[in-house]
């Protein structure tokens, strides 16, 4: 090839390549994006695909570098020490156990995090939602809404519902708990408190609800609960307890119902944050995001086993339906 075509196919592909990115490759380096997740899923694949649609090929412009918990509290310590001492351009904390563990470890590092159950202004971790000012941005859900929402549906499959269990991770889900106590108030019904801090306790909670006759039972999200999903949907169809979860996956696994924001499309999302601080915006300038999309998704065979008819109107408004 010529130096002069050389040069043209050079600079051709170099124009795709996200500005900041190119320069550190130029100079030798690659800027390694830190990941902590909780499991390989389409979730992290998501993640993955809106940095491929913006410009980022691992091993070529970036290093993708992704640490999977499983649960495991004692590892998100563990990584966000590894990846303050790799020094990362960005990381991606999936959790909120995961920007708890980073935030501890470092506030220069730029760190975009997904969170389903906190709120950052209240835990002190930005100063705003429209301007964070420290090192943390990324998308995080207005729970109190969703909270009425989720009530709401499950009272639609089950007219009786007047006592309702709530299963909830103690270790992180009061902002959550707190919410759902406040919607059923507003809906009229009463609620009964099980949290849990193991997988170990799950057992126990739902048997402990069921024996109560409780009319249904709203499971709370959080990274422990999202890895017990198949457990929890299997404990409650037994129990025959009607549930409803944030999660969009738990239907898939059994659940009776979830109502809650496309999880694919956050952690696309998130892609988003990281391509622009790495072409030199300031995450403490860049503002917090709530999830704009949210799904129903139903399982119609799980309905069935109850003995659970669902409404006509309840069907055609799903987004998703398992049958």
């Amino acid at each position: 090839m010529r130096r002069r075509e050389f040069f043209k196919l050079f600079a051709g592909i170099a124009a795709g390549w996200p500005l900041a990115a190119l320069a550190q490759q130029q100079a030798g380096k690659l800027p390694r994006i830190g990941s902590i997740q909780n499991e390989p899923s389409e979730l992290v694949e998501a993640l993955s695909q809106g940095l491929r649609e913006a410009g980022y090929v691992d091993g070529q412009n970036i290093i993708l570098d992704t640490r999977y918990h499983h649960g495991s509290l004692e590892r998100f310590d563990e990584f966000a020490r590894e990846f303050v001492a790799l020094k990362c351009s960005v990381i991606v904390a999936g959790s909120p156990y995961a920007i708890r563990a980073v935030l501890k470890e470092t506030n220069t590092i730029p760190t975009v995090g997904i969170d389903l159950e906190s709120d950052p202004v209240a835990n002190g971790w930005v100063e705003s939602l429209a301007r964070p000012g420290g090192n943390l941005t990324g998308l995080f859900l207005d729970i109190p809404e969703l909270a009425g929402k989720q009530i709401e549906l499950l009272k639609n499959v089950v007219p009786t519902l007047t006592r309702l269990a709530v299963l909830w991770d103690s270790a992180i889900g009061t902002l959550q708990f707190h919410a759902t106590e406040m919607a059923a108030r507003s809906s009229g019904v009463a609620l009964e408190s099980f949290p849990i801090r193991t997988a170990e306790e799950i057992n126990d909670a739902v048997n402990r609800a069921a024996q109560k006759h409780i009319d249904g039972m709203m499971v709370l999200t959080s990274p422990l609960i999202f890895n017990q999903r198949s457990q929890i949907a299997d404990l409650a169809l037994k129990a025959r307890l009607p549930t409803i979860n944030g999660f969009n996956l738990y239907p898939k696994v059994g659940g009776l119902m979830a109502y809650g924001p496309n999880f694919p499309s956050i952690f696309k999302r998130a892609a988003s944050y990281v391509d622009r601080i790495l072409s030199g915006a300031n995450p403490g300038e860049l503002p917090i995001e709530r999830p704009a999309k949210f799904e129903l998704v139903i399982n119609f065979k799980t309905a069935k086993a109850l003995g659970l008819q669902v409404p006509w109107q309840l069907q055609q408004l799903a987004d998703d339906v398992i049958e």
